[in-house]
């Protein structure tokens, strides 16, 4: 079985407005990287608000480990999907130090096993001996690596990355792509991501979707 499955979904933000996504499908695996790529207003970053509950669609159906999240007569709010965003600007606390902004989704934890699950994510994305600086105090890349982190933590059932370049010195984008992939991969973590950026998609993604306004169509 598919570990997520998205079935004939359409979308519109209006109801007398052509759909953004119409009649879409996609399905993946356990601890695969799958890219979306297309152009802007393509409606890529709608599917990805879609699959973490932020919009509803207006017919079709999203499943993730098994467990629907939304259909005709079911919809699973945000919290309880089981999903990890990182956004195009990172979204991290300008006043929260590193450490503080990686626990920030894990205060259900105890605070021992809390403070466990920080040190694992400042390990895995290589920021220990950063743990007590500020967003300002990072690089565009650190930053990316705390965002990720943060979202990571929860152990999210997926993980929805929505333009995770486009913020960065195209310098420094091949060396933050193998970062990424090399993380993503230890972490195990099933992942859709989102670019125009084809270079992207092709450094990090284990398969691309490249999704259009008539129609989307998967490619190996």
């Amino acid at each position: 079985m598919n570990f997520v499955a998205i079935k004939h979904v359409t979308f519109r933000y209006a109801r007398r407005q052509p759909p953004v996504i119409d009649d879409f499908s996609c399905t993946l695996n356990k601890g695969e990287v799958v890219g979306i790529l297309g152009a802007s207003g393509s409606g890529k970053s709608s599917l990805l608000r879609l699959v973490a509950g932020l919009e509803l669609p207006e017919k079709g159906s999203i499943m993730i480990d098994g467990m629907m999240m939304v259909n005709d007569g079911l919809y699973v709010d945000v919290e309880n999907r089981g999903v990890g965003m990182v956004f195009q600007d990172y979204a991290l606390f300008p006043h929260l130090n590193v450490v503080e902004n990686i626990a920030f989704g894990l205060h259900k934890l105890k605070r021992a096993a809390r403070k466990e699950r920080v040190q694992e994510m400042l390990e895995l994305v290589q920021l220990t001996d950063y743990a007590k600086r500020y967003p300002h105090e990072l690089s565009g890349g650190q930053q990316q690596r705390v965002a990720l982190a943060r979202a990571l933590a929860p152990k999210p059932s997926i993980l929805l990355m929505d333009e995770p370049f486009s913020s960065l010195d195209a310098s420094l984008k091949t060396s933050i792509r193998s970062e990424l992939r090399q993380i993503l991969r230890k972490a195990e973590m099933t992942c859709l991501l989102v670019s125009h950026d084809a270079a992207d998609i092709e450094a990090i993604c284990d398969r691309s979707i490249r999704i259009q306004k008539e129609m989307a169509e998967a490619t190996a």
